[in-house]
């Protein structure tokens, strides 16, 4: 077996009642709409002008849509990498509620997509606290898809990757094109 293997089985096979509903939790997109609902709310606060929000409301569906359309668009049928849970070659994993995720796994949308949330929202809010909170909403949602078996750590990485790959641009081309000049450092305390 390979590294890959191993830990995608370590991770799942530390597995109890309680994590099997938490990560079952974790791992499904409607459980993060009021986060959602939330980020908007902050960039709305931080940005006031409504064609600014539109324009980067507009930088996040490119981010998050072409993040998902090339791992599950593209990539899935592409490189058609068994998941896991579909995998003759490797000992059963775990399921939970009998989930086994689609066909092929390589590379993670769940990684790609939250990377690429989690990063432009961060580089735009600017925030130690909200960056380390969405950073661990990332790590969570990518732990939870290797600990329900749908994915191999290699294909989260991929999926961190390409969320990371496209955060980035689109926040360079906000930055040049919508967003206000920086305001000079202060001396007080908040920063």
């Amino acid at each position: 077996m390979s590294l890959d293997t191993d830990i995608l089985l370590w991770i799942n096979g530390h597995y109890s009642e309680w994590m099997d509903s938490f990560m079952w939790i974790v791992s499904r997109a409607k459980t993060w709409l009021p986060l959602y609902v939330v980020l908007v709310g902050l960039i709305a606060c931080k940005y006031r002008s409504w064609k600014t929000v539109l324009f980067i409301l507009l930088g996040f569906g490119v981010a998050v849509g072409l993040s998902d359309w090339i791992c599950s668009g593209l990539l899935k049928p592409l490189v058609c990498r068994l998941r896991p849970t579909h995998e003759p070659a490797i000992d059963p994993v775990h399921l939970v509620n009998g989930y086994m995720g689609g066909l092929y796994g390589f590379c993670s949308s769940h990684a790609a997509n939250t990377m690429a949330c989690g990063l432009l929202f961060s580089l735009l809010y600017k925030n130690k606290i909200a960056t380390a909170s969405l950073m661990t909403w990332v790590a969570l949602n990518c732990y939870s898809r290797m600990y329900l078996g749908v994915h191999y750590p290699s294909d989260i990485l991929a999926g961190l990757v390409i969320g990371s790959l496209l955060a980035l641009p689109v926040y360079w081309a906000l930055r040049r094109l919508v967003l206000p000049e920086p305001e000079p450092p202060s001396c007080g305390l908040l920063r």
